[in-house]
Parts: C-alpha cells; structure tokens; sequence
C-alpha cells in the first residue's frame, strides 16, 4: 500500500498540535479534580451555595485553580467538590497553555465533562484572533468554542461579527452562521455560513454571499476567497460585477491584484455601457489591458434596437475602451441579423471609425442577394449605430437565385458599393468592368430570355424584402437579350460564380457550426469539502510556520 507523505505529515501534526492544545505542555499524570492553587480566604454559605467551598481573593491575589491543562483565576471561586464543578466570579481569566486566553465576569466550569460557560464581557484570544461576545460555551474536548448571541472577531486584517459561530482551536478556524460579516479596509464579506482560518486568511462560503470591494461586487452560494490577496474562487449562482461589466457562469475565478477575472462553462459576460452580452463557455477578464477574451462556442450579441446583431468565431477577442473597441473573431468567423449575415475567415470590427472588415474568403446575404469578392467591409454609422454602407473590393459579384427558373441572376464588377436605408440593403453601386446576366420575364411571368450586358457601371435597385427590383446600366451597355435557347447553358454563368446558398445562416441558431451545437460543458472538479479544507489548511499553516523560523 502507498501513502501519501503530505497526508501523514498532516495527520502527525494534528495529533501533535491537538496534544499541545489540549493538554498545555503540562505532565503527563494530572488530578482529575479541580484544584486550588491559591493561598485565599475560604468561607462556606449553605443556604446560598449549599454543598460548596467558597474562596475569595486575599488583598490583590486572586483565586487561582487547575484543572487538567488550564488555569483560571477570579476574585471569587465556588467550588462543588464533589461535584467537581467550579464557579468563577468576577475579573475571570482562564489559560489553556500558549494556545488559548479568555477573560470574562463569569465562568462555570465542569471538571467531569471538561466543559465551561463564560459570561459577560468575553474575551477569547490567541495570537492571531480575538473573539467577544458576552456569552461563549467551550469544549475542551473538542477544543472547540462556540456563541449563539452574537459575536465579533478581530484578527490582523478583518473584523468579522456573526449571530451565532464556532472557534477551532485546532486548526484556528471560525465557523459562522447567521447573519455573517467580514469588515477589511478594502472589501466587505456577508454571508450565510462561512469558515475563516485565522492563520491563512482563508474564507470557505457554503451561502448566500456578497463580496463587495472598491470596484467590484461578487455574489455566490458556494466559493472561496482569500482576504489578503483579494482573489477567490465562486460557484452556484456565481456573478462578478467588474469594471462595468456583469459576469456569470458556472465557475468563476477573481483575482484583485492582477486585475484579472475569468469564467468557465455557460458564461455570460453583460456589457450595458457597450451594450454587448458575450457568451461562450470560457472567458477572460483583463481590465488593466481593456480586454475580454472568449472561446469554446463563443457569441457577442450588440444590442441594436429591433435588429440585434450577433458574431461569432472559435475565438473572440474584445479590447479597447469604451467607443474605442476593436472585435477580432477567428477563424470560421459569422455574422447574423435578420436582414443580414455573413461568414469568412476573421472578422476585425472596430467602434472607432464604424468599420467591420470580412477577411478571408468573405460571403454576405442581403434579403436573397449574396454578395462575395477578395475583401468585404461593413461600415455603421456612429451616431445612429445603424448599419450605413457596404464596400466589397475586387471581384465583387452579387448572386441572386431566379424565383421563376432554375437560373441565377449576377452581377459582377471590380468593385462595389451598398447603401443601407434602416438597416435594409436599398442600392448597389457596381464600379469598372461590370457585366449582368439577367432573367426577364413579361406580366406573365413568361421567360422573353436572358440579358447578358456589360458597360462600366451598373446600379441595382432592391425592394423592401432586399430582391434585385431593377438594374440600371449606365454608360453605353454592350451586349443583347438572349433567347433562352439561343444562349448555351455555360454562357449563362461568368466564370467566377459560386453559389454558396447551402452555407447561410438562416438564424442564431445556425451561427454554430454542428460541432459546436453538440458542444457540452466541460467537468468543473469544484470545491473541497470542509474536512478536506481542514487538512489542506493545517498543511499551509505548516508551511507558514516552517517559513517564519527559516526567516528569524
């Protein structure tokens, strides 16, 4: 059988921790009666205490007694000696060895159960922490702790105050519940339940619970978080709001510091002053560089009234500040709107000057045109945010299947320019070297034959559902209506028509590639359970330990 090291070393440090604790470096053979120490004046009140010693401090000595590892000392002690049971009254100081200090008005003691209850003004207190409250319960069995009437703990960085909590000693942890609150100079914590180690400055959340720094808020019902270095790990109904940006996913991690928050599986990243939602199933945060990266089926929504636009890519990249955004998505970039889509291999769009380039084997769909050429650019109008323009720079040709036939309608040129009205594609503009093939057909949608013509510049005309309505040759057209007959079927597509019909995106649904519409969350290995945190913390205060004498 093989074992693991660091768990036995965690294993012989807590038993040896606990038998420092618990017993106070004290000799082995103790009484296990309560004992007086003390030189005092001793008295006896039967109808008051009855079956009991009373001592009562002598000048300024208090009453000192003992029992198995502690020490308490008060100014009047009621001894139940055969009871072996104690009460302590009045300036009430107990010490467990160097690990444990308490100070109260009252303490009634159990030397049987090796139980005690101290009230008003308590004051437990180590090296690391301080706890009040004005009525806590201890077991020294357990080397436990605990209050049910509200608390406050003070330690190096927080003040933490709860309804109702339980100290460790062993390994300094708190346990809190009801009403839980951790005040730093930086941030606020409030939760349902929480475990805090003193040593570490860890905080373990099992509720409901709201981080709130300087410039961020977290909420979640399960995570973790260290409160030196401001970074922590959340889970179930996890959300970051951050650098004016809402962040929610399964699994979200924080880091103050390094400025930095990311996401993992289901992620929505909600933009209201951009007015942009990015989805995806993995996502960075860096707010020093004014980024946002996003993969694993990743979708930026720009909120457009009426007419939202959504892009997509295997990887988005987002930076700049606001009005000065560059998109990149790539490869196997998409775009969809109801009245457009589009699809090549990157998209770059930046909000500086409204311009959306399409690189790399670029196809775009207007109403039932589909437009294609070496580079298309999309340009939007920056007041209105409406799309107002459209540029596609050498081989530009535009597609359109014939509704009453077989045949396409085309129309090419070196290049071309698209004006929008509304967001609808409403004219477009073919520059130098253009040619048309054109289906015509009478009132009653009889075929008279196919126009095949060429000049230097030819306009097209769209209707409300974005369809060729006319086309205007301008210049000197050349060329003739052709039977259909009379014109062989080869002639009646220019050598660079592609109809890429079967790759439209018809809705957002489609902006996926089918690899990615199958595309499950991947396992999130989640959080430790308390027993687990308990070892992994007693390990690290090892370390700390191990470190401090390295250092002194």
């Amino acid at each position: 059988m093989i074992l693991n090291i660091a768990y036995i070393r965690t294993l012989v440090l807590f038993f040896a921790v606990g038998l420092f604790f618990a017993y106070g470096q004290q000799p082995a053979e103790k009484s296990k009666k309560i004992e007086i120490v003390s030189e005092s004046d001793l008295t006896i009140d039967q109808e008051k205490y009855p079956g009991a010693t009373i001592f009562n401090k002598s000048g300024d000595s208090q009453v000192q007694f003992r029992h198995q590892g502690i020490d308490v000392w008060c100014d009047v002690a009621v001894l139940y000696d055969q009871k072996n049971e104690v009460i302590a009254f009045g300036n009430v100081f107990l010490q467990q060895g160097d690990s444990l200090k308490m100070d109260s008005q009252y303490i009634a003691y159990d030397g049987n159960l090796k139980t005690a209850v101290a009230r008003e003004k308590v004051v437990l207190r180590n090296d690391k922490m301080r706890l009040e409250t004005e009525e806590l319960f201890l077991d020294r069995n357990t080397q436990e702790a605990y209050y049910n009437n509200f608390g406050t703990i003070i330690d190096q960085e927080n003040t933490l105050t709860s309804q109702s909590g339980k100290y460790y000693i062993i390994p300094r942890k708190n346990h809190f519940t009801n009403s839980v609150k951790i005040v730093n100079k930086d941030f606020t914590v409030e939760s349902q339940v929480l475990d805090y180690y003193h040593i570490t400055g860890n905080a373990y959340l099992y509720g409901a619970t709201t981080i709130t720094g300087q410039d961020y808020k977290v909420f979640c019902k399960r995570g973790f978080y260290d409160t030196r270095n401001e970074q922590g790990y959340f889970m179930k109904e996890a959300k970051i709001d951050y650098d004016f940006k809402t962040l929610v996913g399964d699994s979200l991690y924080f880091d103050k510091r390094k400025q930095f928050s990311s996401a993992t599986n289901n992620i929505v990243i909600t933009d209201t002053i951009n007015k942009t939602i990015v989805k995806g199933h993995y996502g960075e945060l860096h707010k020093a560089q004014d980024s946002m990266f996003i993969t694993r089926k990743p979708l930026i929504i720009t909120l457009v009234e009426k007419d939202s636009m959504y892009m997509h890519g295997k990887k988005i990249l987002i930076t700049g500040k606001e009005k000065n955004r560059v998109i990149r998505a790539f490869p196997e970039a998409r775009i969809f709107k109801v009245d457009m889509q589009a699809k090549c291999d990157s998209i770059h769009s930046s909000e500086i000057n409204g311009l959306t380039q399409l690189i790399g084997r670029p196809v775009a769909w207007s109403g039932e045109s589909q437009m294609t050429g070496d580079n298309i650019h999309l340009i939007s109008n920056l007041k209105t945010e409406q799309m107002d323009s459209l540029k596609v720079f050498d081989n530009a040709f535009v597609v359109e299947k014939d509704t009453l036939g077989d045949g396409y309608n085309q129309v090419k040129g070196k290049s071309l320019y698209g004006k929008f009205e509304n967001n609808r594609l409403k004219r477009i503009d073919f520059i130098q070297n253009t040619e048309s093939i054109q289906y015509v057909y009478d009132d009653k949608n009889q075929l008279v034959g196919i126009n095949k013509l060429a000049c230097s510049r030819i306009k097209l005309l769209l209707d409300e559902k974005q369809q060729i309505d006319s086309v205007v040759f301008i210049t000197d057209p050349s060329g003739a209506l052709y039977p259909e007959d009379q014109l062989h079927i080869n002639d009646r597509k220019f050598r660079e028509f592609v109809w890429r019909g079967d790759e439209r995106i018809r809705n957002k649904d489609e902006i996926f590639s089918d690899e990615e519409k199958n595309m499950q969350p991947q396992p999130i290995s989640g959080l430790k359970t308390p027993e687990e945190n308990d070892i992994e913390e007693i390990n690290k205060a090892f370390e700390i330990q191990e470190k401090t004498s390295e250092e002194k």
